[in-house]
């Protein structure tokens, strides 16, 4: 007869064994991760830090601060806050329509949206500067109304707007998909107006979302050169971008002047990083509560 095994004995308490890891153990696996990123981003940037150390304090203040740099500065930071800030708009806007509506041509539409990834920005550049110059398709239009959009500041901005668009809508999007749609309907049982349940209902679950989308949306266009180079005509204390700049310090052999400058917008893409952090723990914080 085969005895049972009691319910204080050892057998009956005896731990299940966990299921193998496919990765390697924790310490190599471990020491492979920081030697890539060591390899990959902490050596490379380093780097720009300590090719900034060659310059006294006084010589990096003058450079980081003189009048050119300061107009770059205004230009990439103010016109990628503006594309951004239109890309939250519009880019909901876009998402909601490919969440919430069907129509003839939806994936492609949807497919769309991801252009800017594809595209290489040197090719969105000229497409862009061949559409809104004084001759071009849209251009034309506009210059009757006295609007000129290529080689001027404005065309920077369009050219942000273009290759930020994906991360708003690709931001959101999910957050739309997931949403109780029982909410709206028992806010409109109700009696709630529809732009009132937008408002009280839908706006706070995609808020996390939107925050998200415009801050990757910002950080990108920061650092965007190759479709704005194209559309902005370059024109000192004008329409010179940043990354622009340090490309001219790199072309006259001023390395320490293009590190500093390349040092400033590090550190400003790294509070932009920790912002981003922070919200998407926000955004977690807040799915795990509802």
């Amino acid at each position: 007869m085969t005895s049972l095994a009691m319910p204080g004995s050892t057998a009956a308490h005896k731990p299940a064994k966990r299921p193998g890891r496919v990765i390697p153990g924790f310490g190599i696996s471990l020491g492979f991760t920081l030697f890539y990123l060591a390899l990959i981003v902490l050596i490379p940037l380093s780097a720009v830090f300590l090719n900034t150390f060659s310059m006294s304090w006084a010589d990096f203040w003058a450079t980081v601060t003189s009048e050119r740099v300061m107009a770059s500065y205004r230009l990439s930071f103010g016109a990628s806050l503006i594309a951004a800030a239109l890309n939250v708009v519009f880019g909901g806007i876009v998402a909601w329509v490919l969440v919430r509506y069907q129509f003839p041509g939806k994936r492609f539409v949807d497919a769309l949206v991801d252009l800017p990834f594809a595209l290489p920005t040197a090719v969105a550049g000229i497409t862009l500067t061949a559409l809104y110059a004084h001759n071009g398709w849209i251009g034309q239009y506009l210059a009757e109304l006295g609007i000129k959009v290529a080689f001027s500041p404005l065309g920077v901005v369009v050219a942000l707007t273009f290759i930020g668009l994906p991360f708003v809508v690709r931001t959101v999007q999910p957050v739309l998909e997931e949403a109780e749609r029982e909410l709206e309907e028992a806010a409109a049982s109700l009696g709630a107006a529809p732009l009132q349940t937008f408002i009280r209902v839908v706006l706070p679950t995609i808020t996390p979302a939107l925050l998200t989308g415009f801050a990757l949306a910002f950080a990108r266009a920061t650092g965007e050169y190759g479709s704005v180079i194209f559309i902005a005509g370059n024109l000192p204390m004008v329409s010179e971008i940043t990354p622009l700049l340090i490309i001219s310090k790199l072309e006259q052999y001023d390395y320490a002047g293009a590190t500093a400058i390349a040092v400033v917008m590090l550190v400003f893409s790294f509070i932009l990083l920790l912002a981003i952090n922070l919200l998407q723990a926000w955004t977690r914080k807040r799915a795990g509560k509802s």
